[in-house]
């Protein structure tokens, strides 16, 4: 938002000027003070946000920047194309899961001489949640196809972690983008839960009961890759294991660029950088508690060791190793 710009002493109250960006377009550099501000008349006391009709206070929420793309009011409207630029769908999509290291490695991907990636565009794009409810035809299949501009001799994509989980996006995203190549870490579903959940209960107006069903439900893995599965061959599809990332991230990304058809010889000016740490507190499990989690997801970690031949389980804290410490 600029400062009031002010013509006289006596300029009314209406010359106020406020730059609103472009719709659609993710601005990273205003996300702390956009969700300072939300988090800031969320507190404000119910009786003062009565004065103000709902209308009206998401005006003045429009007005503080674009939402996120996982926000009810984000502007769907693919951004404008740059010159040399041209659309399609996404050569790759990274499919989950929260907490793992998505944001560090999708900055590693985009780090690719050979792989275009526009800053005011978010890895987020979450465009198939609101699918749940509506309908999905050509329309909605062009569109996605424009939110991925490139330039010539280069390929670009995504990385949503929600869509693991949400069972109706497979069918719809196989539509949207056949020939694209999914990309899926997993992080030992104990310390991705505690992590979540941190995550989760930092947003206001949350019930925890819910939040904890959602943060558990996230670390089925084999069920929900099950629904993929049934969508994309195997050769499409890349299951990375975050702890082996972070042992290894030089050797495991050379394997992601080498699954993307890219150089996998390129490497990054770090590997090591931390992204997106979890800034909420983590629950502080007590043994009991903790038996029991280990003992919900073990019939699920089996499954999964079937489905992914090159997964390490003994990688996993919870489930017979010490704990590893690494970005994410």
């Amino acid at each position: 938002m600029t400062t009031p710009h002010r013509r006289h002493l006596t300029a009314p109250v209406t010359d106020v000027r406020v730059v609103v960006p472009p719709p659609g377009v993710w601005q990273p550099d205003g996300v702390a003070v956009r969700a300072a501000f939300g988090r800031a008349l969320y507190r404000v006391p119910a009786r003062a946000r009565g004065v103000l009709p709902a209308a009206v206070r998401d005006a003045i929420r429009r007005r503080s920047g674009p939402f996120a793309p996982w926000e009810a009011g984000f502007d769907t409207r693919p951004p404008s194309l740059h010159p040399g630029e041209g659309t399609g769908p996404p050569d790759f999509v990274g499919i989950g899961v929260q907490k793992a290291g998505t944001t560090w490695w999708f900055r590693l991907l985009v780090a690719h001489p050979e792989v275009y990636h526009r800053r005011e565009l978010h890895k987020e794009r979450h465009y198939f949640a609101r699918y749940a409810t509506e309908p999905f035809g050509p329309d909605d299949i062009g569109r996605y196809a424009r939110w991925f501009p490139r330039t010539a001799g280069t390929i670009t994509g995504e990385w949503t972690p929600d869509y693991l989980y949400q069972a109706w996006v497979p069918p719809l995203l196989a539509t949207a983008a056949p020939r694209t190549r999914l990309l899926l870490m997993v992080r030992d579903p104990v310390e991705r839960f505690l992590s979540g959940l941190a995550h989760d209960t930092a947003a206001p107006a949350s019930h925890a009961g819910s939040l904890a069903a959602e943060a558990v439900d996230r670390g089925f893995y084999a069920s929900s890759l099950r629904r993929w599965s049934a969508r994309f061959d195997a050769q499409r599809m890349l299951v990375l294991q975050y702890e082996r990332c972070v042992a290894d991230p030089e050797g495991e990304l050379e394997r992601t660029y080498r699954f993307l058809g890219i150089d996998p010889a390129f490497r990054p000016a770090s590997l090591r950088r931390p992204e997106s740490p979890t800034k909420g507190t983590k629950p502080d499990l007590d043994r009991d508690t903790r038996r029991r989690l280990v003992e919900l997801y073990a019939d699920d970690v089996a499954e999964l060791a079937t489905l992914v031949p090159e997964l390490d389980v003994s990688l996993w804290s919870n489930f017979g190793a010490p704990p590893r410490a690494g970005p994410g």
